[in-house]
């Protein structure tokens, strides 16, 4: 069964969670029968045709971008192109200009769509666009909620809950870089970072909260680390140098192997979104598997099915960095406590949250479009 994955932007031109998560869903369904490919954009696109471990990645020269979503004005007969290869298509929302792919070459293969996000911060944008939104959703076979919560909170998909289905994230853990190459990194990463520090991992962007984080350690005893880079990193560096902060390390980009290093080093994983932007946070994941405490916020998004409040770490108010800062300081002060959560946010993930569940969660519903569709063909 051929799968083609449709997003905006994709690896190695964009290190993000969503990126990470079609590369999980790429991975774990490849043991089901699946064979992937990704169509995404890129300001570089060469070679055009990149293979991958996980998928063949099919990349079209962006055109320009309008409130980050990206345009490929020369990219439609290419996308045609391999939407004849494949058996099914999988889009990945919110990336408007995939709605115009669809509706103008896409109809006719099957179609699911994982919907990651509401559109939160546009909103005179999204009045435009919903009439195309509409006609896009309406067009889906099947439509994929990552969380229960965001199911249940988000406006949009209460409109389309006859074909809405849950499909939690899930990592693989075997994709991730192994033990003993991990502890190589361990030493050197301790001596860069220290330990017990407070760990970010993500791109920067608006929504992930980390103005209120920076508000919170003024005057901590602990270090926060910041991996990643984005749209506000400038904006967040200038904070630290008015705030004095000499506790923060903007660590950039780093590899898979100093990520994991970095998540085996800290006390907590604190992840402040604040805004329904955020419909998951592969990062909380990616500290559970670690055994780590998570720290987040309540934004009635899947941040919280993965974060369970006393159990798997600690859940705070939204924009609120008294709050964010009382519950760094209680899992600082207590290791126990903090060891106790990471515990139980690894057991969670490996009930919930493992890439082979999810695989064979995507590897049937695929196989489900695709045998009503041939039911209705013949019907």
């Amino acid at each position: 069964m051929k799968v083609l994955h449709v997003y905006r932007t994709y690896f190695p031109d964009s290190q993000g969670g969503l990126e990470e998560v079609i590369r999980q869903i790429c991975l774990a369904s490849g043991s089901h029968g699946v064979r992937s490919r990704v169509f995404t954009l890129s300001d570089e696109p060469f070679p055009h045709f990149l293979p991958r471990v996980e998928a063949e990645v099919i990349r079209v020269r962006k055109t320009f971008e309008i409130a980050s979503c990206g345009f490929a004005l020369t990219g439609m007969r290419r996308f045609a192109r391999e939407v004849q290869w494949a058996d099914i298509v999988h889009y990945h929302y919110p990336w408007p200009f995939s709605d115009l792919m669809y509706l103008m070459v896409g109809r006719q293969r099957p179609a699911i769509l994982t919907y990651h996000s509401d559109i939160v911060r546009q909103q005179f944008l999204l009045s435009v666009y919903r009439p195309l939104m509409s006609r896009y959703l309406d067009a889906m076979d099947m439509i994929v909620a990552t969380s229960p919560n965001y199911f249940a909170t988000s406006e949009v998909l209460a409109r389309y809950g006859d074909k809405v289905e849950v499909i939690p994230i899930g990592l693989n853990e075997p994709s991730y870089p192994p033990l003993d190459e991990q502890n190589k990194d361990r030493a050197r990463v301790r001596e860069r970072y220290g330990q017990d520090f407070f760990l970010f991992v993500g791109v920067l962007r608006y929504y992930k909260g980390l103005h209120i984080l920076l508000d919170a350690i003024q005057g901590a005893e602990y270090k926060v680390v910041i991996v990643g880079s984005g749209p506000v990193e400038a904006e967040l560096r200038r904070q630290a140098m008015r705030l004095g902060l000499d506790n923060v390390i903007f660590a950039g980009f780093v590899s898979d192997r100093e990520k994991m290093a970095l998540f085996s080093l800290c006390r907590a994983v604190v992840f402040p979104s604040y805004l329904r932007s955020e419909a998951f946070g592969v990062t909380l994941l990616e500290g559970a598997m670690s055994s780590r405490p998570l720290i987040s916020a309540e934004v009635g998004s899947g941040t919280s099915h993965v974060n369970i409040h006393g159990e798997t770490g600690l859940v705070v108010p939204p924009g609120n960095s008294v709050a964010l800062r009382a519950a760094m300081d209680e899992l600082y002060r207590d290791a126990d406590k903090a060891r106790r959560m990471g515990a139980r946010a690894r057991l969670r993930y490996e009930q919930l949250f493992t890439g082979s569940n999810m695989g064979a969660r995507y590897a049937d519903a695929y196989r489900r479009i695709l045998a009503a569709r041939a039911s209705a063909a013949t019907a």
